[in-house]
């Protein structure tokens, strides 16, 4: 198995033989380069309102008690490769209108599909509905540790997709990905986590994995910190495939550990969990790079979707 994203300056530690260090100076991935004999996919695009939702109807914070309403971009890569009418393997991906994924993942896919080192892939890129952190609306969909996001993908956003555009998706659990950075990584990790009978490949870059959820879970006060400290390691192993990164200078690095709140050690505190429960990962850690930092998404990403398709045989 190639790992060409990975290119320059990739360091296997000690001991570990998928966990990675990799340095400065980035450089992006060839797959990025767009080649004209390469066939290239189709992007569609549509727009989701908020009143058309009803697990996400808008978040109310305003006298009134009526939900502010928003819109929600979704766009679909369907690869050149996809024949009407059959069964394709798909990844959602959260934060879909970030120009880090929008702009280079249907390059990366067509190189990707083209070379037959990832099956031909449909990808769903979905925006999230506003804001920021807690108390917004991105916040309520991505930190909260439930199985609400993935129903709203799985009755809201996949139907309209492949009814609107002709698309069988695959119910197969092993043909269902999906990926993010920060809170969008945590909300892949939740996707797989809640119902691994529907998903069972994430790929994260710096994850969430922090005490961020609002409205709190009684039952899970910690947010996506209690994944690491108390939900993987009180459960049997579930089967998903996890490919993962932190950069050096992410988010909270100088905080300490009590804080809850330092992207780096929730990540280590990840790696650890996965690792002692036998979980199929990859970890690699970005030095001298900042919080989902573009220039390491853009050397790894590539690399890491072949890693996490590398044993997929479809059905």
């Amino acid at each position: 198995m190639r790992f060409a994203a990975f290119a320059l300056a990739v360091f296997l530690l000690p001991q570990a033989q998928n966990e990675f260090v990799i340095k400065p100076p980035y450089k992006d991935a060839p797959e990025l380069t767009i080649k004209q004999a390469v066939p290239k996919g189709t992007i569609h695009e549509f727009v989701m309102k908020s009143e058309e939702s009803k697990l996400y109807p808008g978040i109310v914070q305003n006298p009134s008690g009526r939900p502010i309403p928003y819109e929600r971009p979704v766009a679909v890569y369907v690869p050149a490769q996809y024949k009407p009418g059959t069964v394709a393997p798909f990844i959602v991906v959260q934060d879909g209108a970030n120009p880090k994924y929008r702009n280079t993942l249907p390059a990366i896919l067509d190189n990707l599909i083209y070379e037959k080192r990832v099956p031909p892939i449909i990808a769903v890129m979905v925006q999230h509905g506003g804001g920021d952190g807690p108390g917004s609306e991105r916040g309520l969909e991505y930190d909260t540790v439930s199985d609400r996001y993935t129903m709203f993908i799985e009755q809201e956003v996949l139907p309209r997709v492949a009814s609107q555009y002709g698309l069988t998706l695959t119910k197969d659990p092993e043909g269902r990905a999906t990926m993010g950075g920060s809170s969008g990584a945590a909300a892949a990790f939740t996707m797989a986590w809640f119902h691994p009978e529907l998903y069972r490949r994430v790929l994260s870059y710096s994850g969430t994995f922090v005490n961020q959820e609002n409205p709190r879970n009684p039952e899970i006060s910690r947010g996506a910190w209690e994944y690491h400290a108390t939900l993987i390691p009180n459960a049997p192993r579930k089967p998903i495939r996890i490919w993962m990164h932190v950069s050096e200078n992410d988010n909270g690095s100088t905080r300490d550990d009590a804080s809850l709140h330092n992207w780096v050690l929730a990540n280590q505190h990840m790696l650890a969990a996965l690792k002692a429960k036998g979980y199929t990962y990859r970890f690699v850690y970005a030095e001298g790079a900042g919080h989902t930092d573009p220039a390491v998404i853009n050397q790894t990403l590539a690399g890491a979707l072949e890693w996490l398709w590398q044993d997929y045989r479809g059905k």
